[in-house]
């Protein structure tokens, strides 16, 4: 403390309570198939060809030239396989940028159906992953194991693709996964233009051909793109899917149904526009609170937000002082979600509640060295079904 020896005025400066920031909601772990022969753009700075990543390595990209410097340029045959080159690697990513996004993490695998421990062993390593996702992975165990690793880290959610099928039931779509509120999965696959270079038309992309393509790149640049223009507690559906030709199953309004109720979120087609109509985590009504994907999101951005920006409160005295500044930082945090429209409530009162003090931090609890604070929030949900009733009046401008 300073020491005044001489009458005035002094001022003094004094350090506030950090606030807490919220974190980024749409950055996406990409993990798929790069062959070793893929054709490397060539490093201007060398005149020689950019090299291939090595696998199992998440490369940070902001662009699809960056991209093409680490896993090639649109490579394979000329044929709708999927796994030749780096085709389906490198259409999911050109989908994710057309749609929105702007970061993500690619990791290059041998086979996106095989064993990724390795691969998502190196997502754990990088904490601002919110998405996760492996363009054509069917395999129900991998899709369980990706699904585990966002449930293990609890700050990212799996975007899955649906199973190859026209038969319209939820088995055999989602092909006997188990539900999880911390995963969406889309149905079906989008057609989109084939841009791997035809070498019988000077390494041109065909004119008018299209590639069947799982839809998950294309949804992780939706979820970025509504992220950053409404916020993340905005469902990531009625959106138009960029790029989107086309689509390899029409899916009817009554067919829809059993599927919505069981998780399952169709793409579907309006009058030449391709939408995502569905906004559930997998397993629907049987997640409870948790079936919509804006609401396990949020709670995901809520959760690491305030684990991040209150890092400074670990080994500070527990006591009064240390309470209140934990209460104005989280209510300073929420009155903010709130006026983004992320909570319901005309006020704030309505919206939240943050508590830290004696009743949350008794005595038996403080001598375990622990301070407990407890949140409720209430939750905007979507507006999923939108119900006009119509009758006759006998008046006009009766109510």
């Amino acid at each position: 403390m300073p020491v005044y020896t001489a009458p005035g005025v002094y001022v003094e400066e004094i350090a506030g309570t950090p606030p807490i920031m919220g974190v980024s909601t749409s950055i996406a772990a990409i993990i798929g198939q790069a062959a070793d022969d893929v054709t490397m753009p060539e490093n201007p700075a060398t005149n020689a060809p950019f090299v291939l990543v090595e696998e199992n390595t998440p490369v940070a990209v902001t662009d699809f030239d960056q991209f093409k410097q680490s896993f090639g340029e649109f490579s394979g045959d000329i044929s709708d396989d999927l796994f030749n080159g780096n085709k389906l690697l490198a259409h999911a990513v050109w989908g994710f940028f057309v749609n929105g996004g702007t970061k993500c993490y690619v990791v290059r695998v041998a086979d996106v159906n095989g064993d990724l421990t390795a691969a998502l062993a190196e997502l754990e390593k990088i904490d601002e992953i919110s998405i996760v996702l492996a363009p054509g992975c069917r395999d129900t165990g991998i899709q369980t194991d990706i699904i585990n690793h966002c449930f293990n880290m609890k700050d990212r959610f799996a975007i899955l693709d649906g199973q190859e099928t026209t038969t319209i039931q939820v088995d055999a779509i989602g092909g006997g996964l188990g539900n999880s509120d911390f995963a969406a999965l889309y149905f079906p696959d989008i057609l989109v233009r084939d841009l791997t270079p035809d070498p019988n038309n000077n390494n041109r992309p065909q004119p008018r051909k299209r590639l069947s393509l799982p839809p998950s790149g294309h949804i992780a640049g939706i979820y970025a793109r509504v992220d950053q223009t409404r916020g993340v507690h905005k469902a990531p559906a009625n959106e138009t899917v960029r790029g989107a030709l086309g689509l390899d199953y029409l899916v009817t309004r009554n067919q829809q149904g059993s599927l919505n109720v069981a998780g399952i979120n169709v793409i579907r087609g309006f009058d030449g526009n391709f939408k995502v109509w569905g906004a559930r985590t997998f397993g629907g009504d049987a997640n409870g609170e948790f079936k919509y994907v804006n609401v396990r999101r949020l709670f995901l951005f809520l959760r690491e937000s305030i684990d991040q920006g209150t890092q400074f409160t670990v080994f500070e005295p527990n006591a009064d002082p240390l309470w209140a500044q934990i209460r104005r930082a989280v209510r300073a945090f929420l009155i903010n979600v709130w006026r983004d429209g992320a909570l319901f409530g005309d006020s704030a009162e309505e919206a939240f509640y943050v508590r830290c003090d004696e009743r949350t931090n008794p005595p038996e609890i403080r001598i375990l060295g622990q301070c407990i604070t407890e949140i409720g929030v209430a939750v905007v949900y979507p507006a999923e079904f939108v119900i006009f009733r119509i009758s006759q009046i006998t008046g006009a401008g009766a109510e």
